[in-house]
């Protein structure tokens, strides 16, 4: 997200006037010798904001990233990225790339001194060459203006404030290793953090995180360290103040995807803009329970497909015992949401509940629970029968096909039957007491959306039906379409959802382990090959066992890329079935695993926010808004003193971070800002009415 076209906003006066209406010239005398004399103080005694406003240069909340390409300097843009902070990208390999000078780094605006950014991301300390005139004019100007820098990867030495390792640190691979924020970690920027921090050791067999941690020297504040041999501990992440100067120094090596980093990657950039920047981030989860009242086909070990399934050669088409909860798995469902203090979202087919009941002698004790229960969960519309909604199938071939008319049109699912599908389902559901939005979807296997390589459009009827019943927020599949997209020419945007690795035709650990290694392994190993032809895949050394498997190895994995979901300022829901609830209940050891080892990183004042589906989809069409109005030059945001302002174009909402007791200004007084989250205050915010940009008065302290 480079914003190196923020542009520098114009300085107008007005002068106002004061008309009288009412009569009597005494009153509107005695009002105009009150002012007179109010501006006289305001004039002989300045308070000392107005003196530090005068004086006070302007820094842009823009961030300067110097890069080498290596993983370090690119898992910090990722995070700015991510979070919406607006930065300007410097190629360290690009012959052309502007020259590091006064002129580059700072100007005049209006009479005022103008520093360009607000931080600077370096590869390490000198990645300029220490006596150099870009190092020098990057000094300068930090040293000028009180701009941090980050020095992303470096070694221990004196020269960022550290002993060398051989004078009582350490070096070496940190995988495992389990490393502690410190008292002014927590007190400063790691604020977030509960305390502990382990380094991921995903593959005994790779070293995955090399670090050097050195002591401490005068002017280094650690904030992140590691027991060494010895006695006392040597620092791993730490401020060194030096020469008028501040760098935070990392010691080990990273990459954005790494949960350490995604640990700390909220901190680093707290650090580096002093807590004063645009964007936002938070930690989101939610999980999508899809097919609830509906059974689930079942996995066959012997055949390795699911009969049922279009493409399952050698069933009847039918399948056979199904996977479907029961009134004790819905018991248990929310007894777990209680133990745990997680709420599910149950999206449901209320038809196929109906039809089961009709199956099975007009009793359904599983619908009767979760009706019960119905308060206890979040409920999403998933059509009344859960139908393909797209176009009209040909299942006379493997893989199906769009079924065509004579002349070679495809035949698509009819508006009316959508409309049908959706307004049957949330009839249903109303009837039966249940608090269900009418503006959200998600649709059967995503259907009536595009879907590759059979039908590369949306069916054309989806839209319409979307804006009969009220629809704004369809789900899709993250794995194939991870942007938001408008549907068609409506008013309905998608929410990409991401798949959870716990299949939805299987009941016990032994069939999801026994599928796994059908797609996981080599044809040579008793696999379909898929790993070996999936460029995005790779296959396992060895089959896992199917009595430990799942637990050892498939949980495990699972929650690991779940939480880096959740670290990576991810708003998008996951999505599992109604069968993962069922009989061996596979679905909670995985959110078991990631929500302690959510609850071991964090502190309390960092929950988890689990959105549902419309606040996900709001915040990403939001995000979509304001990249776009950054990209293209339309932001302008900056700090004089303890004010800032952000303008942006009309209808934009502006993401901003800021400490605890900001305020923002309104046309009469102020009101405090954002909400509390991580140790600061944030918030997607716009103008008041009457203004034209959003003004924000930070803390003195």
């Amino acid at each position: 997200m480079d914003s190196d076209r923020i542009r520098t906003p114009r300085t107008a006066s007005r002068t106002a006037r004061t008309t009288s209406r009412t009569g009597g010239t005494a009153p509107r005398t005695g009002r105009i010798a009150a002012l007179a004399a109010a501006a006289l103080l305001a004039t002989v005694v300045p308070s000392a904001q107005a003196v530090a406003e005068t004086t006070a240069p302007r820094v842009d909340l823009t961030v300067l990233v110097v890069d080498d390409g290596g993983s370090a300097v690119g898992a910090i843009a990722a995070e700015l990225k991510g979070a919406g902070v607006p930065y300007r990208r410097i190629d360290l390999g690009d012959p052309n790339r502007p020259v590091l000078d006064a002129a580059f780094l700072s100007d005049t605006v209006d009479g005022r001194p103008r520093a360009k950014y607000q931080g600077v991301v370096l590869p390490h300390e000198s990645a300029f060459g220490p006596d150099s005139a870009e190092q020098t004019a990057l000094q300068a100007y930090e040293r000028t203006f009180g701009i941090p820098q980050v020095d992303a990867y470096t070694w221990s030495h004196p020269g960022v404030g550290l002993d060398y390792t051989d004078q009582g640190g350490w070096s070496g691979v940190l995988d495992g290793t389990t490393a502690g924020v410190t008292a002014a970690g927590q007190a400063g920027p790691f604020r977030y953090l509960a305390g502990t921090l382990a380094f991921e050791d995903n593959d005994p067999a790779i070293a995955e995180s090399y670090g050097y941690a050195g002591r401490p020297r005068a002017g280094y504040t650690s904030y992140l360290d590691i027991p060494v041999d010895g006695g006392g501990r040597a620092s791993l992440v730490g401020e060194y103040a030096a020469d008028g100067r501040r760098e935070l120094v990392v010691t080990f090596a990273y990459n954005r995807y790494q949960r350490q980093f995604r640990a700390l990657a909220r901190g680093i950039v707290d650090w580096l803009t002093q807590g004063v920047h645009l964007g936002q981030s938070r930690n989101y989860l939610s999980v999508h329970v899809d097919d609830v009242f509906a059974p689930d086909a079942r996995w066959d070990v012997a055949l390795n497909c699911t009969p049922g399934d279009f493409d399952c050669v050698g069933d009847d088409g039918e399948g056979a015992d199904p996977i479907r909860m029961t009134a004790a798995d819905a018991q248990y469902a929310a007894a777990w949401q209680k133990s745990s203090g997680f709420k599910l979202d149950m999206v449901y087919n209320g038809g196929q509940g109906e039809q089961w009941k009709t199956e099975h002698g007009g009793t359904d004790p599983l619908t009767d629970r979760l009706v019960a229960d119905r308060a206890q969960y979040r409920w999403i519309n998933h059509t009344y029968t859960h139908p393909f909604l797209g176009c009209v199938q040909d299942n006379t071939v493997v893989p199906w096909r769009c079924a065509t008319d004579t002349a070679g049109n495809t035949l698509w699912v009819s508006r009316s039957e959508l409309s049908g599908q959706i307004r049957d389902n949330h009839n249903w559901a109303v009837g039966k007491g249940i608090s269900v939005d009418r503006s959200e979807l998600v649709t059967g296997e995503h259907s009536g959306l595009r879907t590759l390589p059979q039908q590369p459009v949306d069916n054309p009827n989806l839209a319409g039906a979307l804006a009969d019943n009220g629809v704004k927020w369809t789900a899709s599949d993250n794995s194939r379409e991870p942007e938001q997209r408008a549907v068609g020419t409506g008013a309905a945007r998608t929410v990409p959802r991401h798949p959870m690795n716990v299949y939805y035709n299987v009941g016990t650990a032994a069939e999801m382990t026994d599928e796994y290694n059908w797609i996981y392994t080599s044809r040579a190993d008793g696999g379909s090959g898929i790993c070996e032809s999936d460029p995005a895949s790779t296959c396992l050394p060895a089959p896992l066992p199917t009595t430990t498997g799942y637990a050892d190895h498939i949980v495990p994995q699972e929650a690991r890329t779940a939480l880096s979901h959740v670290l990576g300022n991810d708003p998008r829901p996951h999505y599992v079935h109604q069968s993962n609830l069922a009989e061996e209940r596979l679905l909670y050891p995985v959110l078991d695993r990631v929500l302690a080892d959510y609850r071991a990183l964090f502190a309390a004042n960092t929950p988890l926010v689990n959105p549902a589906q419309k606040e996900a989809g709001t915040e990403l069409n939001r995000r979509a808004a304001w990249d776009q109005a950054v990209a293209t030059g339309k932001v302008t945001a900056y700090r004089i003193g303890t004010t800032v302002t952000v303008k942006a174009p009309a209808g934009v909402n502006v993401p901003v971070t800021a400490p605890e007791g900001t305020r923002k200004r309104l046309l009469l007084g102020s009101t405090a800002f954002g909400t509390a989250y991580a140790g600061t205050r944030s918030a997607w915010t716009t103008p008041e009415p009457l203004q034209t940009a959003v003004t924000l008065t930070l803390p003195t302290a």
